[in-house]
């Protein structure tokens, strides 16, 4: 039975300012004892983030329609400062590519560290599936509100 995660409780309160902060919260907990709240193991999530932070590099298939582009262009600081909802639905192409298959905690982190070495050292970024043409700065603080989202359903 699937979880509806807009209504998990008890999720841990997180908001990384960097990436260095975010791997450092991931290995912490790849080596303890944790049980995730959502619909998702721990390798599920870490080869979630690492998926769209590849995408940010090498672009996505398909996007959101263009109302919701529309309206997400207008709202858009407000968007990207703000924290991310669960539970948001994304079309069929986009989500495919960023859906993780089952997964291992190892597999899934080591791909997690690759991809934050990639945005690191690439300055290239494709078109947000939303936002359209964004900086490298944006990309980089809708991947760190991003990974806030998904790792706040990993407790100890």
């Amino acid at each position: 039975m699937s979880v509806n995660t807009a209504k998990v409780d008890a999720r841990r309160k997180l908001d990384y300012k960097s990436f260095d902060e975010l791997m450092a919260d991931a290995d912490r907990l790849s080596s303890g004892n944790v049980k995730t709240l959502g619909n998702w193991s721990m390798g599920q999530i870490f080869q979630h983030l690492a998926n769209a932070f590849n995408g940010s590099i090498d672009g996505f298939p398909g996007g959101f329609p263009w109302f919701i582009r529309a309206m997400a262009r207008i709202f858009k600081k407000k968007l990207i400062g703000g924290p991310m909802p669960a539970g948001t639905k994304m079309p069929g192409k986009l989500a495919k590519a960023v859906m993780p298959e089952p997964t291992s905690t190892e597999v899934g982190l080591a791909n997690l560290h690759a991809a934050v070495s990639r945005l690191k050292q690439e300055p290239h970024r494709a078109a947000h599936p939303v936002f359209g043409e964004i900086s490298k700065e944006e990309w980089d603080t809708i991947h760190l509100k991003h990974a806030s989202l998904h790792m706040s359903f990993v407790t100890t």
